[in-house]
C-alpha cells in the first residue's frame, strides 16, 4: 500500500488541510494499491497565493531559462519512465508496453515540441506599435484520467514557457502519476510556488474554477464536467480552454485499401480500450461494402485480446473503473435494445478475465445517427458501423453530430482525402491512419470545446495579446 500524506505547495511538501483521503483502485485486480490526500478549498486558496507570488518572478524569468528548465523535467521523466509507466499502469489498466510507448512517450513528445515552439514567443511590429505577448497569469490545470501524464504535459509545459505559475487538479483515479511529476518539477529547481499540485475530487476542482485568484482554467474532461467548470470560470470572466469528448467518424472511401484501412480503423477505436477523447468510434463504409467490412472488423477486433495490463504481450488492458465498466456495458445494452447488431464483443464480464473492469472489443453493426450509441461518447473499445451512399452522404453523417474533435478519412488519392476532410466540421481529421502531430494544433469544435493544445500553439493559449502603440515605439525593439 502507497501512501501519500503531504500535498506539493509553494515549492515544498505539506500536510493537507483536511483528512479525507482517496483511493486509488487497480481497475484489473479490484485492489486498492494507494491513497492520497483530497484537497481542500482551505488548500486551493494556499496553493493560489503560493502560485500568485510565484507569477511575478516567473514572467520575468527569460524565455531561455524557461526552456532550460523544461529540459530538465524533461530529462527527469525520462529517467523515471519505466516507474511512472508502471504506475499509470497500475492506476488506470493500460497495458505496459502501451504505458511506456504512448502514456509517457507522448508526455516527452509534447514536451520535445513545446521547448522547440516556446523561442518563438517573441514581441513583433504590427504597423507603428509593438505586440507583445505576455503571460496570462496563474493557472489552473484540471486533468483527466484516460492520458494522465500526457495530459497534465500538455497544460503545464506550455503554461510553463508562457511564463504562467500553475496549480495541478489531476484526476482523482489517477493521482499517482502526478505526485511523480511533482518530485520531478522539485527537482528541476522551478521557483518556489510557480507548479503546485493539490488532488482532490471534483469539489477541489469547483473550488480552483472559481477561485478569484485563478485568471485561466485548462480542463480536459468530459463534456457535462466542461460545462460546469466554465460556468464557475466566467462568474470572474476568467480564459477557459476546454477539450471536451467526441464522437468521431471514420470514413473509408470506396477506392481505398480495405484490408488495411479496416484493421487499422478498428485500432483507432479500441487503443486504450477505447478510452481516447479522440478515438474514431463511428466507422462510416459505403453500403454495397459493408458486409465485407463487417467480416474485416470482426477479425481484426478479435485480435486485439484482453490480458493482465503488467504483461508485456497484452493489447488491451481493463477500463480505468468499474464505474466506467458498467457505463460502457449500459451503452451496448442500450444499442442492442435500439436494434444494433452485435457482431463480437458484449456486454458481459469476459470469461478469461472474470476479475477487474474489462470489456471485450465490441463492433456493432446496423448503427444509425438516430440511435445513443451513435451520438453520445461510449469511451470503451466500441465501434460502430455505418453505411453512407455517396461521399455527401458520408460527409452528412459524419457531422451530424453533437460534437466535433476529430475525424479520418482513409482513400488511396491524396487530392480526394483532402477535399473530404476539408468538408468535416472538426478540429482534427487523421488521413489513412497518421499518428498525432504534436507540433499540430489539437482540440475541436460544437460540444468538443474549444482552445489548442500542441506546440506554439498551445503555448498561444497561455498568452494574453497586449498592444504599446505610440511614436516610433516599434522602433525601438530590435
Amino acid at each position: 500500500m502507497q501512501c501519500r500524506d503531504a500535498i506539493y505547495i509553494g515549492g515544498s511538501w505539506r500536510r493537507p488541510a483536511g483528512r479525507s483521503r482517496l483511493a486509488v483502485t487497480n481497475p484489473a485486480t479490484d485492489e486498492k494499491f494507494a491513497e492520497v490526500p483530497c484537497g481542500t478549498a482551505e488548500d486551493v486558496a494556499c496553493a493560489v497565493d503560493a502560485a500568485r507570488a510565484a507569477s511575478d518572478k516567473w514572467r520575468a524569468v527569460p524565455v531561455a531559462e524557461r526552456i532550460a528548465a523544461l529540459t530538465r523535467i524533461k530529462a527527469g521523466i525520462m529517467a523515471r519512465a519505466d516507474e511512472i509507466a508502471t504506475t499509470i499502469s497500475a492506476e488506470m489498466g493500460a497495458p505496459i508496453g502501451f504505458s511506456r510507448a504512448a502514456q509517457v512517450g507522448l508526455a516527452l513528445r509534447d514536451l520535445a515540441a513545446t521547448i522547440d515552439a516556446a523561442s518563438a514567443l517573441e514581441d513583433e511590429r504590427v504597423g507603428s506599435s509593438l505586440v507583445s505577448r505576455e503571460p496570462i497569469g496563474v493557472v489552473a490545470a484540471i486533468t483527466p484520467w484516460n492520458f494522465p501524464l500526457h495530459q497534465l504535459i500538455a497544460k503545464i509545459a506550455p503554461a510553463l514557457a508562457a511564463g504562467c505559475a500553475v496549480i495541478v487538479k489531476p484526476s482523482e483515479l489517477t493521482p499517482l502519476s502526478a505526485f511523480a511529476l511533482a518530485e520531478i518539477v522539485d527537482a528541476a529547481d522551478l521557483p518556489a510556488g510557480v507548479f503546485n499540485l493539490v488532488p482532490g475530487a471534483a469539489e477541489t476542482g469547483a473550488a480552483l474554477a472559481g477561485h478569484p485568484g485563478i485568471d485561466m482554467v485548462s480542463f480536459t474532461g468530459s463534456t457535462r464536467a466542461g460545462r460546469a467548470i466554465a460556468g464557475l470560470a466566467a462568474r470572474g470572466l476568467k480564459k477557459v480552454a476546454l477539450e471536451l469528448g467526441g464522437k468521431s467518424a471514420n470514413i473509408v472511401l470506396d477506392d481505398a485499401d480495405f484490408a488495411t484501412a479496416i484493421p487499422a480503423a478498428v485500432a483507432q477505436c479500441v487503443v486504450n480500450s477505447g478510452q481516447v477523447c479522440a478515438a474514431l468510434s463511428r466507422l462510416l463504409v459505403p453500403t454495397e461494402r459493408v458486409r465485407e467490412v463487417e467480416a474485416l472488423a470482426v477479425a481484426a477486433a478479435e485480435q486485439w485480446t484482453l490480458g493482465d495490463p503488467a504483461e508485456p504481450a497484452t493489447r488491451l488492458g481493463p477500463l480505468a473503473s468499474r464505474a466506467q465498466q458498467a457505463r460502457v456495458q449500459t451503452y451496448i445494452d442500450m444499442a442492442a435494445k435500439e436494434g444494433a447488431r452485435i457482431l463480437t464483443g458484449g456486454s458481459a464480464q469476459p470469461e478469461a478475465m472474470p476479475i477487474g473492469a474489462y470489456v471485450a472489443p465490441t463492433v456493432l453493426g446496423s448503427v444509425h445517427n438516430a440511435m445513443k450509441v451513435g451520438r453520445e461518447e461510449v469511451f470503451g473499445p466500441v465501434l460502430s458501423i455505418m453505411s453512407y451512399d455517396g461521399e455527401d452522404d458520408a460527409v452528412t453523417k459524419a457531422n451530424d453530430s453533437d460534437y466535433g474533435l476529430s475525424g479520418g478519412v482513409w482513400s488511396s488519392e491524396p487530392r480526394r482525402a483532402l477535399a473530404l476532410s476539408r468538408r468535416l466540421r472538426t478540429g482534427h481529421v487523421v488521413v489513412n491512419g497518421a499518428m498525432l502531430d504534436v507540433e499540430a494544433p489539437f482540440g475541436g469544435v460544437k460540444m468538443s470545446g474549444y482552445g489548442r493544445e500542441c506546440g506554439r500553439y498551445g503555448i498561444e493559449e497561455f498568452v494574453s495579446l497586449k498592444s504599446i502603440s505610440g511614436i516610433r515605439v516599434a522602433e525601438l525593439v530590435e
